[in-house]
């Protein structure tokens, strides 16, 4: 769960990576079909992926019976909520300019532009703009500290899986990060649409 104390780090380091120059605001976004496209084959990997490990008969036909793709799923999950958060960002003209820990880069950068504005919060609401007011308030909140808590997580097991040695990705871990990719790419696919 994300608490005050990560979400305040989180806007003092976005708020000094914009006096740097890391963090930049522009008027519009060159690349949002680019990160939407890396979102979406990304996702489609995660879930070739999934299945290939999975499906007894699809391993068989493969010729990879003993396949098991599971960290490549939880890698594939992150990395299309990396790119739906990159193509978030570059809709507003939010550009990131490192290549050092940039999905750290990312991540604060979310929060700063999109969560602690209520932006995030506000274009959710309107999703449910049919339901009474206080009702939809209180859900779109809801719904978007679940979208940052669920690219928090995902960003951390990623890192976990990926560099802690001896570590195997389990199925239902894979399966938990398929699920989130999948809700955070249609949650923010809904709000570039808007």
């Amino acid at each position: 769960m994300l608490d005050e104390k990560i979400l305040a780090e989180s806007k003092k380091r976005t708020d000094q990576r914009i006096k740097e120059g890391t963090v930049v605001k522009e008027k519009n976004g060159k690349f949002t079909q680019f990160f939407l496209k890396n979102a979406n084959d990304s996702l489609e990997s995660a879930k070739l992926l999934f299945e290939a490990s999975v499906n007894e008969k699809l391993k068989n036909t493969l010729g990879l019976s003993s396949f098991n793709g599971f960290l490549w799923v939880i890698n594939s999950s992150y990395y299309s909520m990396f790119y739906m958060a990159r193509a978030l960002l570059e809709s507003e003209g939010v550009k990131i300019k490192t290549d050092l820990s940039v999905h750290a880069v990312t991540f604060d950068a979310l929060v700063h532009y999109f969560y602690l504005t209520g932006k995030l919060e506000k274009r959710i609401i309107e999703e449910f703009a049919e339901a009474e007011i206080e009702a939809s308030e209180i859900l779109g909140k809801e719904k978007a500290k679940e979208l940052i808590e669920d690219y928090f997580h995902e960003k951390r097991k990623r890192a976990a899986f990926t560099y802690e040695s001896g570590a195997i990705a389990m199925q239902n871990k894979a399966q938990t990060s398929l699920e989130r990719a999948k809700r955070f790419n249609e949650e923010i696919r809904k709000i570039l649409s808007m």
